[in-house]
């Protein structure tokens, strides 16, 4: 909507938070500013600086203003018109597809596409290219916490309240989370929570700036959360702190869960997390002595190679103690990624159809093909997981379009994926900058950002928001959905990929009626009318759902289920040759894999380059030296970058932030063993060694 002095009100391109924000034209109207948004519930006016600063990104200084293809004559990529860069891109796959089968050709999204670009970018894989290898990075992001949600709760919603519910709560547990580098207008949710009486529990193996303002730290040594979580439900049991009427009432599995979780004694925990047993009975007392209370996870336990059985420990310990399905109270995600919950929602997931609905299910199939004018045995079954799907570049998988990401430095195990995308037969790239990845393509095609275009995202709550055009895309860049639209229609497929985001939408709308994430109630004058729309919705009439599970469970019987879960060591454990564990997480300047941050004058000066942080027994053990040049090495291979010296991490870990390419790439080293469920892979924690390079 256009504010009475024409500014226009919108959303910030970057995290999960999705904060409200205004753009003011510049004189001449080329750009824009960014003004706070006082009226959005969610951020209230606070903007952190990636926020401040995002329309530094639509200079033509930084930006992709044209398409470009790799030439024949010069092996380089060259300035192209649009009509031969999509003839390019559509020979290219369809002539993959001739030759080996549809199968052959993969699709690569995003999770910070929009909710219609997700969807015509599922709908593009499975009716025009008709192949089932399809997925997006975020399933590097919170997949292991949905799976976990769906297994207890049966439905998958990042938080099943609204953030304005965390302050009034008794106590908050949060689990590997740094909301005040990673999402900083969150972290007054917990300021507020503490100035109401509530007491604030962080876990996270660094003292990180939100550690600081909490009444208990908990630093697991990494790869633990899991023995954490049982360890503190074994004492929950053990002083008699149970629900026992809402376990009988509303959940099923308890004496599994309770049985596992026994075998977790408060010394055997203590040796496998190391944090001593008096820290443990701590917080257990101040998480039960309220009548509320939240676990609130990030990435820190969901990207485990057991990300899936972690985060349903700390739901069991949720609905042990009668805190969920309650006002005020339970287990919520902290998603990541911009739309990172309506990115997964509606078809860009390998196994999944719009609203949520499986692949695999005979009746979402029908339902969808309706909707789609398609056959449903036409739609292909479900594909690969995300780093499966990167692994099997060129030798399986032949061809890739891939939109809004940029594995090459966020994929786990990054020079095995940037070898893998180098050897792929055709790669087409639509971005919105030259990504380290979109330098590799055949063919790149500049794409409009998000105050170019309209679009809905859905923020980590499960309110569905409306980002609304402020400026137009400059000559040479065309939107997504334009992208689509010339593609499909190359393909062969005339109709049924139209430009109109929301003819996109009102589309989206149809195909998850019915379905678990219903938008079919939501519309765009209800999104600007009500500041979001909560998910499920499932008629204009319906109020929208803010707060889930408060009657009953999505399960077919209404009940949580408990998961019966029990520790075990992550993939690689430190030995003689890799003696020390190394986690990897974000910085406060930097967003994702920096393609886009790392072009801001602003936040490169405040975070100019990676950085390895170690403890100074461990420095010293090493002869590290403060600044100087640090080398860690695991099994997949070797990063650079200088050392930072503190006492705010394990003496028996180090920690890279992963935004930057090169020889300081975290991702180089991480580990892509998957979690069987989720198939997470293992970012935050692996084996290394560390010396001075």
């Amino acid at each position: 909507m256009r504010t009475p002095d024409s500014a226009t009100a919108t959303h910030c391109p970057y995290c999960a938070l999705q904060c409200g924000m205004n753009l003011r034209p510049e004189p001449g109207g080329a750009s824009v500013v960014v003004e706070e948004r006082a009226d959005f519930p969610v951020n209230r006016g606070a903007l952190c600086g990636k926020g401040r600063t995002a329309p530094a990104v639509l200079s033509s200084r930084v930006r992709l203003t044209g398409p470009l293809v790799r030439t024949h004559a010069t092996g380089r990529l060259e300035p192209a018109t649009w009509e031969e860069a999509l003839d390019a891109v559509a020979e290219g796959l369809a002539r993959t597809g001739r030759a080996h089968g549809p199968d052959a050709v993969g699709v690569f999204g995003g999770g910070g596409l929009t909710n219609e670009k997700a969807y015509a970018l599922g709908k593009f894989a499975r009716v025009a290219l008709r192949t089932s290898q399809i997925d997006y990075n975020g399933r590097f992001c919170m997949s292991s916490a949905a799976a976990a949600h769906q297994r207890a709760f049966g439905l998958d919603r990042g938080l099943p309240f609204p953030l304005e519910d965390i302050p009034r709560t008794g106590c908050v547990v949060l689990v590997g989370s740094n909301p005040a580098e990673t999402m900083p207008p969150a972290l007054r949710y917990l300021t507020e929570l503490k100035a109401n009486g509530g007491t604030l529990i962080v876990v996270d193996p660094r003292r990180t700036r939100t550690a600081e303002q909490a009444d208990l730290h908990l630093a697991p040594r990494p790869g633990t959360d899991l023995a954490l979580a049982l360890g503190l439900l074994h004492l929950v049991v053990a002083e008699g702190r149970t629900d026992e009427e809402f376990i009988a009432g509303r959940t099923t599995g308890w004496a599994q869960a309770r049985a596992a979780a026994m075998a977790h004694w408060p010394e055997l925990v203590e040796r496998i997390t190391g944090v001593p047993v008096p820290r443990l009975r701590e917080a257990v007392a101040l998480f039960c002595a309220p009548s509320s209370a939240m676990v609130l996870t990030a990435r820190g336990p969901e990207q485990q190679s057991k990300g899936t059985d972690t985060v349903g420990a700390w739901i069991n310990l949720c609905l042990a103690t009668g805190r969920a399905g309650r006002p005020l109270s339970g287990y919520g995600c902290l998603t990541g990624q911009g739309n990172g919950q309506g990115g997964r929602e509606h078809g860009q997931k390998a196994d999944q159809l719009p609203g949520y609905r499986k692949l695999a299910d005979p009746a979402a199939r029908a339902h969808v093909a309706g909707v789609w004018g398609v056959d449903p045995d036409s739609l292909p079954a479900p594909g690969r997981s995300a780093y499966e799907l990167l692994d099997a570049l060129g030798t399986e998988v032949k061809a890739l379009l891939l939109m809004g990401s940029n594995p090459v430095v966020s994929a786990p195990r990054a020079a095995h994926v940037e070898d893998r995308i180098r050897s792929l037969d055709f790669l087409a790239v639509a971005d919105v900058v030259l990504s380290e990845t979109a330098a590799l393509a055949d063919v790149v095609l500049p794409v409009a950002q998000w105050a170019e275009e309209t679009g809905t995202t859905t923020n980590l709550e499960g309110r569905v928001l409306l980002r609304r055009r402020a400026l137009t895309p400059p000559p040479g860049v065309r939107t997504d959905l334009e992208v689509l639209h010339g593609l499909a229609g190359r393909l062969g497929i005339e109709k049924g990929f139209p430009t109109d985001p929301e003819e996109v939408f009102e589309e989206l709308r149809r195909a998850s009626a019915g379905g678990p994430a219903d938008y079919s109630g939501i519309s765009y004058a209800r999104i600007e009318a009500e500041q979001g729309v909560f998910w499920p919705c499932p008629d204009g009439s319906h109020a929208g759902t803010p707060r889930l599970f408060l009657d009953r469970f999505a399960t077919d019987d209404g009940r949580a289920r408990f998961a019966p879960v029990s520790h075990r060591d992550a993939a690689e454990v430190p030995d003689a040759e890799y003696p020390v564990l190394l986690t990897t997480g974000r910085v406060v300047s930097q967003y994702q894999s920096g393609a886009q941050t790392r072009r801001v004058d602003e936040l490169n000066a405040a975070a100019p380059g990676p950085f390895v942080e170690i403890h100074p027994r461990l420095a010293a053990r090493i002869g590290a030296v403060e600044g100087a040049p640090l080398a860690v090495v695991s099994r997949r291979g070797r990063a650079v970058a200088p050392a930072r010296i503190t006492d705010s991490i394990r003496a028996d870990t180090v920690f890279m932030p992963f935004h930057w390419p090169g020889e300081g790439r975290a991702n180089t080293l991480t580990n892509p063993a998957l979690d069987p469920v989720s198939r997470m892979p293992e970012f935050k924690v692996c084996a290394v060694r560390v010396e001075p390079a």
